[in-house]
């Protein structure tokens, strides 16, 4: 023991404030600014700056504290899941004879298992669409009835039942129970939401727990109940940790609250908002009815004006068949009257278009005489045009050119010879004269000179 520096008991017996005081001098003394690697957990943030937490790998958790001169000096605030290499001396608190890390600085190790398995789900799933908001639902602002996912002992089941009962006691809460932390959280939770998926007796899902480190929410980063979500027909409004946490649910929900009491408000209107907009619709009807009516009173009186008693209505069907008979009277008499009239007229245009056949006669044979005497003088115009053209065809006839000594002289195949260099010497030709034809051959041809 003198080895290491430790202090003999005097009688040979530790007392425990003895025992805790000496192993926290050994563990100064043999544990003094070394470098330790781990992963945050249950990170809190103390009103006076000091940062406690614990630092944990695969098989072992050690607590941690970074007092609030060397946390601010790191320039950031290191979040769960997030992997640190530390800084160290390791101390013992004598009087619970616990052991920590007082972490003098930090620097980043890389991201946490857990913090990277997050950001591949959320990557992958994000990928996939489920993240999409349009394919998100829409949340009734009106329900019958809310249901609640979470732990019947969760400080956010009653969370949620204070704040519905206070905003909307006319909605029915139904509760489909789950753990909400611990290794088969995430399956109770996947169940829990099928069954109220299946019994379909509510009209939003409100998916809840209160906060915690990255592992206590961790049941909520699940595959399976991030797809259980997105394939709900029933809305879910995700209300999970404080407002600073993030999980997979969250993004998958229809709607993000950012507590537990944040989604009862959120799922539905307060009572009083109903009651306001009930009240607005009964002004609205009322107004109308009044509307309709006040149309109905006027068509009302305008038909009462209108009615007219059975001695009036008589009084006046006597009047119009007085009316009646003195036209009937008058239009029998002037019926004669008028065709009297009419008669003479006609019979005036009767004599005064008669036709006078003498001078009709001495017309028609004065016009004979002129069409006669007009006949005859176009068909002796005619006769003198068709002289002028006989004799002009004769003057240019062919035949009576030929008379005069002229001859026309054709080729074999009757081409008409207009050049004697065309022909060629022993070639037969056809000539016409005036009288007759003649055959011939080429001895010689000549041109003019």
């Amino acid at each position: 023991m003198e080895s290491v520096g430790l202090e003999p008991a005097k009688d040979g017996v530790w007392t425990v404030s003895q025992l805790n005081r000496q192993v926290g001098q050994l563990l100064e003394s043999h544990f003094s600014r070394i470098w330790v690697r781990g992963e945050i957990s249950n990170f809190t943030q103390a009103a006076s700056g000091h940062w406690y937490f614990s630092i944990k790998d695969e098989g072992a958790t050690v607590r941690a504290v970074m007092f609030r001169g060397r946390a601010q000096a790191t320039g950031l605030v290191p979040k769960p899941g997030e992997r640190f290499e530390f800084r160290v001396n390791v101390t013992l608190y004598e009087p619970r004879g616990d052991y920590q890390l007082q972490v003098e600085s930090m620097r980043r190790a890389g991201r946490g298992d857990l913090h990277e398995a997050f950001l591949l789900l959320k990557e992958k799933l994000a990928a996939e669409g489920l993240f999409d908001p349009a394919r998100k639902r829409a949340i009734k602002t009106m329900p019958l009835a809310v249901g609640v996912v979470t732990s019947m002992a969760a400080a956010a089941l009653r969370d949620v039942l204070t704040a519905l009962a206070r905003r909307a006691p006319h909605v029915a809460v139904i509760v489909y129970p789950a753990p909400v932390q611990g290794q088969d959280a995430a399956g109770k939770l996947v169940q829990a939401l099928n069954e109220a998926i299946v019994r379909n007796e509510v009209d939003t899902l409100l998916l809840v727990r209160g906060g915690g480190s990255l592992e206590d929410l961790w049941s909520f980063n699940n595959e399976s109940l991030a797809r259980a979500i997105a394939a709900s027909p029933i809305p879910v409004i995700s209300g999970v940790g404080h407002e600073t946490d993030f999980t997979i649910a969250d993004f998958v929900a229809d709607l993000r609250a950012p507590t537990p009491t944040a989604a009862a408000e959120l799922c539905c209107r307060t009572r009083q908002a109903c009651l306001v907009q009930l009240d607005m619709a009964f002004g609205a009807l009322s107004a109308q009815h009044r509307r309709l009516l006040e149309r109905a009173a006027l068509r009302l009186d305008r038909a009462v004006a209108m009615l007219v008693s059975p001695q009036q209505r008589l009084q006046q069907q006597n009047e119009r068949l007085q009316v009646l008979k003195s036209r009937l009277s008058r239009a029998a008499a002037a019926p004669h009257e008028r065709y009297a009239a009419r008669l003479a007229l006609l019979k005036a245009r009767l004599a005064h278009a008669q036709p006078r056949l003498p001078d009709l006669r001495t017309e028609v044979g004065r016009q004979a005489q002129q069409l006669a005497y007009a006949a005859q003088r176009q068909l002796e115009r005619r006769r003198q045009r068709l002289l002028a053209a006989t004799q002009t065809l004769q003057a240019l006839s062919p035949k009576n050119i030929l008379g005069r000594g002229y001859a026309i002289v054709r080729t074999e195949h009757g081409k008409i010879v207009k050049n004697a260099l065309d022909l060629s010497v022993g070639e037969q030709l056809g000539v016409e004269l005036g009288q007759g034809s003649l055959r011939v051959g080429v001895l010689q041809a000549h041109a003019l000179l």
